[in-house]
């Protein structure tokens, strides 16, 4: 028997005709709520993918593969353009993973992709051009949490999902998920990877959980509180859901944080009142709706 009666969100989803496909609510360990209008399957989560990438990052720091605190030109340096600008000198990996890079525009992103004609994605991003210091602006941009996913590929010597595999999805009783690749064969760590909804959750279950699983640690804490911490000013967002991003993370008020994928993918962590809400939607327009829906009415429940 489930403990929590959302009827109220149901019925703004119905009232506002939001294409929600599937929610699950935990707390205290337990499913609490469910709502399933349609046979449960895997989607694709959009940019909910990036918070898998960091969580690859965290093991790859975790095993000394790298450190936020390098330059991205310690490990990208045959790819940059002979004579690197001065503000691509100074980008760090902490950059690629609070969306602060620089870089005049977004790279990589959805509608973009389609249409490319370049084929190594990677040389394409590093010789853009990087017009702001890294570290002091915001921009949204599928280049950085692409190029974390390929650093750890190259360190690893495999594949992002195999990466992943023995750390992370066989842990959490994740069949292993297919994604997307560029074209050179790489996962594509910023978008692209299909999951069901119960399965996006156990993603934010481990991040409730400080990094632990079933009793046995997975990720440091020390990791968990960075990522879901505010790390910059987002351009974006506003007090309801939060404007500061973490590490590729977005981070939301009263300590809560999420990833969030495009068309209302949406895995909240909610540590005061430890649980945690996931949805999966197919919204195309204002997906924003789907995820104050769910912060107007479940969260005042828990």
């Amino acid at each position: 028997m489930e403990k929590l009666d959302i009827t109220g969100f149901i019925s703004a989803v119905q009232a506002e005709n939001l294409a929600v496909r599937g929610m699950r609510v935990y707390q205290n360990g337990e499913l609490v709520a469910s709502y399933q209008p349609e046979p449960e399957q895997r989607q694709n989560q959009y940019s909910g993918t990036k918070s898998f990438t960091s969580t690859a990052v965290a093991f790859a720091v975790q095993e000394g593969l790298f450190s936020l605190e390098d330059a991205v030109l310690d490990h990208f340096a045959a790819d940059a353009p002979e004579n690197p600008s001065e503000n691509l000198k100074k980008m760090k990996l902490r950059h690629l993973i609070t969306m602060s890079m620089g870089f005049e525009s977004p790279m990589l992103m959805g509608a973009q992709r389609p249409k490319m004609t370049e084929t190594d994605w990677v040389r394409y991003v590093l010789r853009a051009n990087v017009v702001h210091e890294p570290g002091t602006t915001f921009q949204y941009n599928n280049a950085g949490p692409y190029l974390l996913g390929i650093l750890v590929q190259r360190k690893s010597g495999m594949s992002l999902i195999e990466y992943l595999t023995p750390r992370l999805f066989e842990p959490l009783g994740i069949d292993v998920p297919q994604c997307e690749k560029d074209p050179l064969g790489n996962t594509f760590g910023a978008g692209g990877l299909q999951l069901n909804v119960s399965e996006f959750a156990k993603l934010g279950l481990l991040y409730l959980q400080k990094g632990v699983w079933n009793g046995k640690r997975l990720l440091d804490e020390a990791w968990v509180k960075a990522a879901s911490t505010p790390q910059i000013l987002a351009d974006e967002g506003d007090e309801e859901i939060g404007h500061h991003y973490g590490y590729l993370f977005w981070t939301m008020p009263d300590g809560m944080f999420r990833a969030d994928g495009k068309y209302g993918q949406y895995c909240v962590v909610v540590p005061k009142k430890n649980a945690v809400i996931a949805i999966n939607s197919m919204q195309l327009t204002e997906e924003k709706k789907v995820l104050r829906a769910a912060v107007r009415t479940v969260l005042p429940l828990l």
